[in-house]
C-alpha cells in the first residue's frame, strides 16, 4: 500500500485515481491470508465463506483497474464498487445455498471465470503502460492454482509432501506478486509524436 500511495509510484500512473483499484486488490490480498488462515484453522463451510470472500476483492478490483486502464477511467472507477458488490454477492449465494443444503457454487464459478477472461481480453485493447504481457503470467499463475486445486489428492499421492491445495496457495500468492511486481516496473507508453507537416 505504501508503494501505491508514495511518491514513488507517480512513473506507474498517469492518473493518481488509477492506484484506487488496485489498492483494493492488495487489501484483499491481505485479507486472503488472514481469511484463509481462519478457514484452515478448522475448516468448515462457514469459515470457507471467510476463506473465498477476500478472493473476490482480489479478482473484480483487478477488472476494474484494467477497465480503468485499458478503456476509460471514470468508468472503471464507477464499476469498481459495482464489480466489488457482485463478487461478495456471489460468496453470499454460495452460502446461503450452503445453508439450504444446495451448496451452488455457479454463480461464483461464473465470477472467477469471468474476471479471467476480461483480464485476457483486456490484453487485446491498447495499452497505456509496459510490462502489459506480464498480465499473461498473473493469468497463468490464477489457472496453475486451479489446477493444483483440482489435482490436490492426485500430487499428494506422488510421495505424501505436499498437497495440491498448498501448491495452489503458493500460486495465486505468486500471482499477487507478479502483479506488484508488473506496477513496480511499468511505465507509460508515450503516445505518437504528432506528424510534421
Amino acid at each position: 500500500m505504501v508503494f501505491l500511495f508514495g511518491k514513488s509510484s507517480r512513473d506507474q500512473f498517469i492518473d493518481p485515481r488509477e492506484r484506487r483499484p488496485y489498492a483494493f486488490v492488495f487489501v484483499g490480498l491481505v485479507f486472503t491470508a488472514f481469511g484463509s488462515a481462519y478457514y484452515h484453522l478448522a475448516p468448515d463451510n462457514a469459515r470457507l465463506a471467510w476463506d473465498r470472500l477476500p478472493m473476490t476483492i482480489v479478482f473484480m478490483p483487478l477488472v476494474a483497474s484494467l477497465i480503468a486502464e485499458r478503456i476509460n477511467i471514470k468508468l472503471g472507477l464507477w464499476l469498481l464498487p459495482v464489480l466489488i458488490a457482485i463478487g461478495v454477492g456471489s460468496v453470499i449465494q454460495w452460502h446461503l445455498s450452503e445453508q439450504r443444503g444446495a451448496g451452488d457454487l455457479r454463480f461464483y464459478a461464473a465470477v472467477q471465470l469471468y474476471a479471467l477472461l476480461a483480464l485476457l481480453a483486456a490484453l487485446l485493447l491498447p495499452p497505456r503502460y509496459t510490462r502489459g504481457s506480464d498480465l499473461l503470467v498473473v493469468a497463468s499463475f490464477y489457472v496453475l492454482a486451479k489446477i493444483l486445486e483440482a489435482a490436490d489428492r492426485q500430487i499428494f499421492s506422488l510421495g505424501n509432501l505436499l498437497r495440491g491445495h498448498t501448491l495452489k496457495h503458493l500460486a495465486a500468492g505468486a500471482a499477487g506478486i507478479w502483479v506488484l511486481r508488473m506496477l513496480r516496473k511499468r511505465r507509460p507508453i508515450s503516445p505518437p509524436a504528432p506528424a510534421k507537416t
